[in-house]
């Protein structure tokens, strides 16, 4: 064995494969079926099962309302690009479908199927002009043993129409078992699932029609003839019986009441299907207190940030590094997508951070390291030193003329939003939790600036009015 081992390896080589040499037997082992592994009820849990419909909908509705937006890389840099093409193109997708309609089945299909595909329509070889969302239970991988997909088929009326590799975009969860498809969530939480939608079931029929099992046994000991056993029966069923319940009758001796049945505190009813409920959000990466009624606000808060953070934001950079790689090279090279990061930030630490670099960086370095802000002509110095101030002629505009006794418009705009500015940020203080900024418009950037660094230390009231009142000198 060692010798045919030595055999095998004893070509050593001194560089890598030009191709992955086990493509060919993948492509042989899963070789094109009647369609898809089957993924049997899956559409009818969503649309049977309240906890899937929620998990579905709270990832494909949250996840359709994050910004996408397309990057040009400049060496280790990204530099945004207004209005990119294809964020056209995904803002109408095509006539029938709307930008949100398009993330939400691609999201919706990855979680209930663990796939998802989109079909570009446009020019060959030119830029796709519309993407329409294909159903995957529809849809089959072609293999191919160089190019490890030759294709699609698209199945629908009976008919199989043949889409090219380079028409479709396939979205797919990991799959540890197969090569081509993706591992839906609902695969694994299907037993959770079903075992709810039974729990469910039995306690519709406990109140519903037409309930198989009695609710209980009268019997009748001593003998009596069939006349008064049908007339005792009926007038049970009348006094006592509902079209809901059912009584079965014995005869024998006396009459005694018998109950079969278990109520819904023996069986610890709605335990179990808060547990059922507790297993399928987990499978989905929903926190629990995000639908519990018993959810604090403080629990609520940290629900929604473990969401964003572990189960919405892995699924939006899947599809983000996807439209990179298949569908931005319509497009020219070095280009990128990436969603706005919708994580929310710590500001306690985030404020610590900024305190500490404070004495540190320049200007222009706070400006572009926390502010995502340009370089600005007087921002060499450091931040907590005196700046210069330019003028209006010395910025380009023309020197105003303004007459004695009058107060210049951009200065009194300027004054006007420095008492806004000091309102909201004396509230500010009053509510920890808000951090929403100031929007500016009037005050000069450079005095936007000292006031947004100062205001990071200014603890109190006092403090707050101290720097709006310097604010005021400076102008």
């Amino acid at each position: 064995m060692f010798n045919w081992l030595s055999d095998l390896f004893s070509a050593r080589r001194k560089g890598l494969r030009p191709g992955a040499p086990h493509i060919e037997s993948v492509a042989r082992h899963n070789s094109f079926g009647s369609g898809p592994p089957a993924d049997v009820g899956s559409a009818r849990l969503y649309e049977q099962s309240p906890w899937v419909y929620i998990a579905i909908n709270r990832i494909a509705e949250a996840g359709a309302l994050a910004p996408l937006k397309v990057y040009r890389l400049a060496g280790e840099k990204r530099v945004g690009i207004e209005n990119h093409p294809l964020e056209q193109l995904l803002g109408n997708p095509n006539p029938m479908t709307s930008r949100f309609e398009l993330f939400e089945q691609t999201l919706g299909s990855l979680e209930l199927h663990g796939n998802a595909y989109w079909f570009l329509a446009g020019d060959a070889g030119g830029q796709p002009r519309e993407i329409w969302a294909l159903r995957p239970d529809r849809i089959s991988v072609v293999p191919d043993r160089q190019t490890v997909v030759r294709g699609y088929l698209y199945a629908i009326d009976g008919q199989m129409i043949p889409l090219d590799a380079l028409e479709v975009i396939h979205f797919r969860r990991w799959h540890p078992g197969n090569d081509y498809y993706g591992l839906s969530p609902v695969s694994s939480a299907r037993a959770a699932v079903l075992s709810d939608k039974h729990m469910a079931d039995w306690n519709r029929n406990t109140f519903g029609q037409d309930k198989g099992v009695p609710a209980g046994i009268v019997n009748i000991q001593d003998f009596i003839s069939d006349t008064d056993f049908e007339r005792v029966k009926r007038e049970w069923r009348n006094n006592y019986s509902g079209t809901a319940r059912k009584t079965a009758f014995l005869r024998g001796g006396s009459m005694e009441w018998q109950h079969i049945g278990l109520s819904h505190t023996d069986l610890d009813f709605l335990r179990g299907r808060r547990a059922q409920r507790d297993e399928i959000l987990n499978i989905f990466g929903i926190p629990v207190a995000l639908v519990s009624e018993n959810a604090t606000e403080a629990n609520a808060k940290v629900a929604e940030r473990l969401f964003i953070e572990r189960t919405l934001w892995p699924k939006l950079v899947r599809i983000a590094q996807k439209i990179t790689g298949e569908l931005l090279p319509f497009y020219g090279v070095d280009l990128v997508a990436e969603y706005d990061d919708i994580r929310p930030t710590d500001t306690e630490a985030r404020l610590a951070e900024i305190r500490a670099a404070y004495p540190l960086l320049s200007i222009n370095e706070m400006r572009a390291a926390y502010f995502q802000l340009p370089p600005v002509p007087w921002g060499d110095g450091p931040v907590s030193g005196p700046h210069p101030k330019p003028l209006p002629h010395e910025e380009g505009g023309a020197s105003p003329t303004v007459s004695k006794g009058e107060i210049d418009p951009a200065a009194k705009s300027a004054l006007d939003e420095l008492a806004q500015w000091e309102r909201f940020a004396l509230n500010r203080l009053d509510k920890p939790d808000q951090t929403r900024p100031f929007q500016v418009t009037a005050v000069p950037d450079e005095l936007a600036f000292e006031v947004s660094a100062s205001l990071l230390f200014a603890g109190d009231r006092e403090a707050v009015k101290s720097v709006f009142a310097g604010a005021r000198e400076g102008l």
